[in-house]
C-alpha cells in the first residue's frame, strides 16, 4: 500500500502540468459555484468595488444553482479585510474563494452544510476540513486525537483551533502539547469553519504548521431553540438556545446538557453541560461583542487495550477494560471581547481573552509494566490564560495597483500549575516496582508562566489583473519560568524565531487560479522539557528539549470552479519539520524525536448540480518519514508512528426546497494504514465507517431526524499504538521490558440517535 501511494504521487506530480491546464478544454461559458463574486469567504486577499465587478464578469452568476454565499472572515483566521463588500453568510462550503484565497487548501464551511452532517462527537465538526480525521483513544470527555497530512497530531499539537478566534490548544499541558479539548463547542451554534492549511500566513502562529481553523459562532439566531434528542448506550442531550434584541443589539444565549455511556462494559457515564452567554452590536464596518462561555465535564474511561487481552483474559471483549478507574474530569471557563471599525481606508480589529481552564485526568496504558499494583497516574492541569489580538490594516495603491498593508500583535500567558502523580483506583499513593523499590506517589509537580509575544507584518498587492502576491514576516518570542518540585528542572528560558511566508497567485483563467506558496513557520515545546535537566521517573541526566522547532512548508496548488457547480481544488504540498513530536505510551503524552519530512496530494471537490443536492469528495494521501533512522535495536527505521497514509470522505446531501419536506445525509470516511513502529514492521489496519442522518421538517417549527453511525457495523479500530504492556497475569522479572503488543480503541458498534427540535 505504501509503495501504491508513493507511486500516486509522483504520478501527481508528472500530471500536474496537465491538470492546471485542463480547464482550457472546457467551454468558456461555464458557470462557477461562487454566487456573484462579490463575497469572501476565510479571505486573505480583499478586492476593490471595481475588483468585485471584474471576478463577477469572470465568474459568472451561478445563485441558480448553488446554496453557497461566502461571508467575510472576520476572525483571527482570516487576515484583515477591506468593507467595501456587503456581509452575507456562508450556507454550504465556499472552496471557490477565486480571486480570494492565498492557496489551493484554504476554504470556508458554512452553517447549511453543518446541519446536515452527522456527528457523532462535537469535534467532528474538525472533519468539515477536507483531510481531517477525529477519532478517540479514551473517554468522551476527553480531548479527541486528530489525523491530518500524514500527522497523527495527537490532541492537537501542529492544528491550530480557534472558537470566534480565542485559541483552544493549550501549551505545556499535563497530557499532550497543544492540547485541543472540543467538548466545549455546541454545534448548533456554528456558523462557519474557516480553514487553513500549511505554514504560509503571517497571522498563524504557534501550533499551526498543518493546518488552522476557526470556528465561528453566530451572533444571533433567526428563532429559538428547544431540541432533545436520545439515542443508543444511554445517549441523552437537551439544548435550548435563542437570541433577543437588547436596545441596539443581539443578547444570544444557550445551554447544553448532555449524557453517555457508549457501548463499554463500564459505561462512560459522561456528563456535561455547557452554557453561551454573547451580546453584539453593530455591523460589519462597525462593531463589538462580548461573549462568555462555561463548560463541566465528568466520565468515566475506556482507555486502549492490548489485543493479546482478548485471547489471553477469559471472556475478556473490545469493549472491555483493563481499569474500570480511569476517567476524569475537566472545565473551563472563557470570557472573550471583540472589537472592530473599518473604513474604505484602513480597519482595525481587537480581540483579548481570558480563561480559566483545570483537567484531572486519570490513565492507564501500561497496566502492570511498572508496578503489581498497577501502572495508573494522575496528569493535573490548571491554568489562567490571558491573551490578546490586534491588527491594523491600511488600503492604498502602489503603481496605481490595490495594496494592503497590516501590521498585527498577538500576546499570550499562561499561568499553569500541572503535575503526575502515582495512582491507585485514582487515589494518589507510593508504589513497589518489581524490584522492591518504592515509586514516588509525586512523579514531577510543577508550577510554569509560559507568555509568548508575537508581532507580524503583511503585505497584498495586485501587481496585475491576473497576479498578486501575499508576502508576510512574523516574529515569535516566548518565555518559560518552571519552578519544579525536582529543583534540577527548575529553571527560565527563553526563545525567538522570525517566520518569512507567502503566496504567489495567478489568475483566474477561464474560472481557473494557480497559488504557490510557502513559509517556515514552528511549533513550541513543553516548558517543562525545555528546561528540564534529569529524568524524574529515573534520576538520568537528560538534554534539554528546543524551546521552538522549525517548520518549513511548501505549496502548489489550483481552483476551478470552470464545470458548473463543480468547486475543485487540488494541492501538492511538502513539510519538514526539525523535530518530531511521537507518542510515548507509558506516560500517555508525546515526546521529542527525529526531524521529518511529509508530502502528499490533496483533492477537494463539492459538487452542486441543483439547489436541493450536494456532493462532496475528499481524497487525501501523504508520505512521512524520519529524514533519520531512529528507534530501538530491534526496531529501527525512518517511518513516523501513527503517520496516517490516506483518507478518503465522500458524502451526499439531500434538502428538499421549501419549510416542508425531507433531507437526508449520507456519508463515508475512510482513513488508511499507519505504520505503529520505526520500521514499518507493525501497522494498522484501515477503518471504513458510514453514517447516515434523515429528517422531516413538518412546518417552520418542527423537525424530527434520525442519525445512524457505523451502519456497517464494521469491528474497526478508532486508534492504534504499539508499544511494550503487562497485564495482571503475565510473569514479570526484575529486567523485563513488557511484552510488546498492538493497543487499540474499537470503534463503536452500529447506534442510533433521534432529535426532535422546536424552533420558536
Amino acid at each position: 500500500m505504501m509503495y501504491a501511494q508513493q507511486r500516486l504521487l509522483r504520478l501527481s506530480v508528472l500530471l500536474l502540468p496537465i491538470l492546471l491546464n485542463f480547464n482550457r478544454l472546457l467551454p468558456l461559458c461555464a458557470a462557477p459555484v461562487n454566487p456573484d463574486g462579490k463575497a469572501v469567504g476565510s479571505s486573505t486577499v480583499e478586492l476593490s468595488d471595481e475588483d468585485v465587478s471584474r471576478q463577477s464578469e469572470e465568474n459568472g452568476d451561478n445563485t441558480s444553482n448553488s446554496p453557497d454565499i461566502i461571508q467575510r472572515s472576520a476572525d483571527s483566521t482570516s487576515t484583515e479585510s477591506a468593507t467595501l463588500l456587503p456581509e452575507v453568510l456562508v450556507y454550504g462550503r465556499a472552496d471557490s474563494l477565486i480571486g480570494i484565497a492565498a492557496a489551493a487548501s484554504q476554504g470556508t464551511v458554512g452553517k447549511d452544510e453543518l446541519e446536515l452532517r452527522t456527528l457523532s462527537r462535537p469535534g467532528e465538526v474538525l472533519e468539515t476540513v477536507p483531510g481531517v480525521i477525529v477519532t478517540q483513544h479514551s473517554g468522551a470527555g476527553k480531548a479527541n486525537q486528530f489525523f491530518l497530512r500524514g500527522f497523527n497530531l495527537d490532541h492537537g499539537t501542529d492544528f491550530a483551533t480557534s472558537i470566534n478566534g480565542v485559541p483552544v490548544n493549550l501549551p505545556t499541558h499535563a497530557h499532550g502539547q497543544g492540547y485541543t479539548d472540543l467538548n466545549i463547542l455546541i454545534p448548533e451554534l456554528v456558523e462557519r469553519v474557516d480553514f487553513r492549511k500549511g505554514p504560509y500566513y503571517a497571522d498563524l502562529g504557534d501550533f499551526s504548521s498543518a493546518g488552522a481553523a476557526n470556528i465561528k459562532y453566530v451572533d444571533s439566531l433567526p428563532y429559538s431553540i428547544a431540541q432533545v434528542e436520545g439515542g443508543s448506550f444511554g445517549y441523552e442531550r437537551g439544548l435550548y438556545a435563542s437570541s433577543r434584541l437588547i436596545g441596539s443589539g443581539n443578547l444570544l444565549y444557550a445551554v447544553e446538557l448532555f449524557h453517555n455511556d457508549g457501548p463499554w462494559s463500564t459505561p462512560d457515564d459522561y456528563k456535561k453541560i455547557n452554557g453561551v452567554l454573547s451580546y453584539s452590536r453593530g455591523d460589519a464596518e462597525h462593531g463589538y461583542s462580548i461573549t462568555t462561555t462555561a463548560y463541566a465535564g465528568h466520565w468515566t474511561a475506556t482507555d486502549q487495550v492490548a489485543k493479546r487481552a482478548l485471547s489471553e483474559i477469559p471472556g475478556f471483549d473490545r469493549f472491555d477494560t483493563l481499569n474500570s478507574s480511569d476517567g476524569g474530569n475537566s472545565q473551563r471557563y472563557n470570557l472573550s471581547a471583540e472589537w472592530h471599525r473599518a473604513d474604505a481606508d484602513s480597519s482595525t480589529k481587537v480581540l483579548a481573552y481570558g480563561f480559566y481552564y483545570d483537567l484531572d485526568l486519570f490513565s492507564d496504558f501500561t497496566y502492570f509494566l511498572n508496578s503489581p499494583q498497577g501502572d495508573q497516574f494522575e496528569q493535573l492541569d490548571r491554568r489562567a490564560v490571558g491573551g490578546l489580538k490586534a491588527s491594523q490594516t491600511w488600503y492604498s495603491q502602489l503603481f496605481s495597483r490595490d495594496m494592503e498593508n497590516t501590521v498585527g500583535l498577538q500576546i499570550r500567558s499562561d499561568s499553569i500549575t500541572n503535575g503526575l502523580f502515582q495512582t491507585v483506583r485514582r487515589h494518589r499513593t507510593d508504589k513497589v516496582d518489581y524490584n522492591g523499590e518504592t515509586i514516588s506517589e509525586t512523579t514531577r509537580s510543577d508550577d510554569v508562566w509560559e507568555a509568548s509575544f508575537s508581532p507580524y507584518v503583511e503585505n497584498k498587492v495586485q501587481w496585475a489583473d491576473k497576479f498578486r502576491t501575499v508576502l508576510g514576516l512574523r516574529m515569535d518570542y516566548y518565555y518559560f519560568d518552571v519552578d519544579s518540585n525536582l529543583s534540577s528542572n527548575s529553571g527560565t528560558r527563553d526563545d525567538a524565531i522570525v517566520s518569512p511566508k507567502g503566496s504567489l497567485i495567478f489568475g483566474p483563467w477561464a474560472k481557473t487560479e494557480y497559488y504557490l506558496s510557502g513559509g517556515l513557520g514552528f511549533h513550541s515545546n513543553d516548558a517543562r522539557g525545555v528546561t528540564q535537566k534529569v529524568d524524574p521517573m529515573t534520576g538520568d541526566p537528560v538534554k534539554p528539549a528546543d524551546a521552538l522547532v522549525r517548520t518549513k512548508g511548501a505549496e502548489i496548488g489550483v481552483r476551478t470552479t470552470a464545470i458548473e457547480g463543480l468547486q475543485s481544488t487540488l494541492a501538492l504540498w511538502l513539510l519538514d519539520v526539525d523535530s518530531e513530536l511521537v507518542f510515548a505510551g507509558d506516560a500517555g503524552s508525546t515526546e521529542a524525536s527525529a526531524p521529518s519530512r511529509r508530502y502528499g496530494v490533496e483533492w477537494t471537490n463539492y459538487y452542486t448540480p441543483t439547489k436541493w443536492l450536494a456532493l462532496d469528495a475528499d481524497f487525501s494521501f501523504s508520505h512521512a518519514e524520519f529524514r533519520k533512522t531512529v528507534g530501538d535495536d530491534g526496531s529501527q527505521g525512518t517511518h513516523i508512528p501513527g503517520a496516517i497514509d490516506s483518507v478518503m470522505a465522500i458524502g451526499i446531501a439531500y434538502r428538499q426546497p421549501g419549510e416542508r419536506g425531507f433531507f437526508s445525509d449520507l456519508r463515508l470516511r475512510l482513513f488508511g494504514p499507519r505504520p505503529l513502529i520505526e520500521d514499518n514492521s507493525v501497522r494498522s489496519a484501515t477503518t471504513t465507517l458510514l453514517s447516515a442522518k434523515a429528517g422531516y421538517n413538518f412546518n417552520k417549527n418542527w423537525t424530527l431526524s434520525v442519525e445512524g453511525f457505523n451502519l456497517l457495523d464494521n469491528k474497526n479500530h478508532d486508534i492504534d499504538y504499539y508499544y511494550p504492556s503487562r497485564l495482571k497475569n503475565e510473569v514479570a522479572g526484575p529486567d523485563d521490558g513488557g511484552y510488546n503488543d498492538i493497543h487499540f480503541k474499537s470503534v463503536e458498534p452500529i447506534a442510533v440517535r433521534a432529535a426532535l427540535t422546536f424552533r420558536f
